[in-house]
């Protein structure tokens, strides 16, 4: 974990039934021994509560927030609008559209206000872990070492699995 084990990184969620999908990130996070704080805060129902997050989070430490949302999926973006920390959106699968309207809803941000949008569901969220790594990396070179052994780990299991193939 981070030195005084304070979170580095915010991983919230539009709902509780986003967590099924964000643990995901949160368990990238837990691998690499960064500190997070996870919460519900949704853009809809607690939109106070949002503001008040966003306004609020570098001051509190963050450094990263890994916002994930479904349906409508305007937390990553909203969030976005009200603070200058890099805001990973995860686009959590829909039961109507299966995601397609989470991803478009993330990834279509006006010019000026970036989200660095992932892909829909589980594979998103673990990209989204790691890629908060790597831009806390860009400071921290004990974290910098552990993702180039992760990718070296990477690279070896494509190479038993070539090993398999004969």
């Amino acid at each position: 974990m981070a030195e005084d084990n304070k979170p580095e990184v915010a991983v919230i969620m539009g709902s509780a039934s986003d967590w099924e999908t964000m643990k995901r990130a949160c368990d990238v996070l837990d691998q690499f021994g960064v500190a997070y704080h996870k919460q519900v805060i949704s853009a809809h129902r607690t939109p106070e509560l949002m503001g008040e997050f966003a306004h609020a989070a570098r001051g509190n430490g963050f450094k990263v927030i890994i916002a994930g949302a479904g349906g409508a999926a305007h937390l990553p973006g909203m969030v976005a609008a009200q603070t200058t920390l890099p805001v990973i959106g995860v686009p959590v699968r829909s039961h109507a559209l299966s995601g397609w309207d989470s991803l478009l809803s993330i990834v279509q941000m006006p010019g000026g206000i970036p989200v660095a949008t992932t892909a829909v569901g589980n594979s998103g969220a673990t990209n989204a872990g790691l890629l908060a790594v790597q831009i806390l990396s860009t400071n921290d070179e004990r974290l910098a070492k552990a993702l180039q052994d992760y990718r070296d780990e990477l690279k070896e299991k494509v190479a038993e699995s070539n090993a398999q193939l004969v």
